[in-house]
């Protein structure tokens, strides 16, 4: 059996595949264009990708691919009805990377509700050494104890940081995009209300047709002037062009980004502007990418395969 991994980068390169040898041959490419995949899969029986689109395009020539697997959640870039015409069959993972959002997401919170970016300056600066006090009350923060934190998207990763956020004392509301009936154990609201309430409000929704451009100059003025906003769903669910105008005008007091609509970062995207770090605090799409959760990911790949070819 012969498996082929089109982008290896989209993983890391830090990761072991060495386990994958014992399904046969094992061939890895750190990226593959469309024309690459088309000649790389060609005698491919397994095919492993994270971003390549699989199309006929680029797997067109595979003439025995019995198998794809997507080393994230995320299948927008799947060819449903060429996989099904074709009797291919396809995985993708679900869940395997729960604690490392929840946690990415408290690291953009307490970097912006803390000024962190201020005082480690402020110290490096050597602005410490000497100084009259030995606290700094430049920049003040609060507490999340008593405030109102606003979840958009209630799945796993929603639930966890409910979780650790009720665990801080903040009282915990979720709105369902899409419509979903209420979760025992949790205060659904209405968008509306949640963004009116909110002290802080993270988004952890997929990208579909309720989520798409949800964020807006609309709902962003319904926020709180000192709403932190945190997205960790996906990039389009925020308008940037929105987000840099409400940033700029102090309709909001910062966001935190994991995602973008365009990744890597467009040219274009007006956030590229905004150098405050107190008010926008982006980041390379790196809360699913703990070293648990990357090898995590891949054992389950794994699994997926022994269990596709043992049936």
């Amino acid at each position: 059996m012969k498996l082929i991994f089109l982008d290896t980068k989209t993983i890391g390169e830090d990761l072991s595949l060495s386990s994958f040898k014992s399904f046969g041959e094992v061939i890895t490419y750190p990226f593959s264009t469309h024309e690459e995949a088309l000649n790389r899969t060609s005698d491919a029986d397994v095919v492993i990708t994270n971003k390549v689109p699989i199309n006929e395009e680029t797997i067109g020539n595979a003439s025995h691919l019995k198998l794809v697997c997507v080393t994230g959640t995320g299948t927008n870039h799947l060819d449903m009805d060429y996989l099904r015409e074709r009797d291919i069959t396809w995985r993708n993972v679900a869940g395997y990377s729960t604690d490392s959002v929840a946690q990415h997401t408290f690291a953009m919170l307490f970097y912006l509700l803390e000024k962190l970016r201020f005082y480690d300056d402020y110290v490096k600066e050597e602005r410490y050494v000497d100084d009259l006090e030995f606290t700094h009350f430049a920049q003040n923060y609060h507490e999340i104890s008593g405030m109102t934190w606003g979840i958009i998207g209630l799945g796993n990763i929603g639930r966890k940081v409910a979780a650790i956020a009720e665990a801080f004392g903040a009282k915990v509301i979720y709105t369902s995009p899409s419509g979903n009936p209420p979760q025992k154990g949790y205060t659904q609201v209405s968008l509306n209300t949640l963004l009116h309430a909110s002290d802080i409000i993270s988004v952890h929704a997929p990208l579909n047709e309720h989520t798409e451009n949800l964020i807006n100059a609309g709902t962003l003025h319904k926020m709180k002037k000192s709403c932190i906003l945190l997205n960790l769903g996906r990039g389009s669910i925020i308008n940037e062009r929105d987000l840099y105008d409400a940033l700029n005008g102090h309709i909001i007091a910062a966001a935190g980004l994991d995602v973008l609509c365009t990744e890597p970062m467009s040219k274009d995207n007006p956030l590229r502007e905004i150098k405050d770090s107190q008010r926008l605090f982006i980041t390379p799409h790196i809360g699913w990418a703990g070293v648990e959760t990357r090898t995590r990911l891949m054992e389950i790949i794994k699994t997926q395969i022994e269990d596709f070819f043992s049936i």
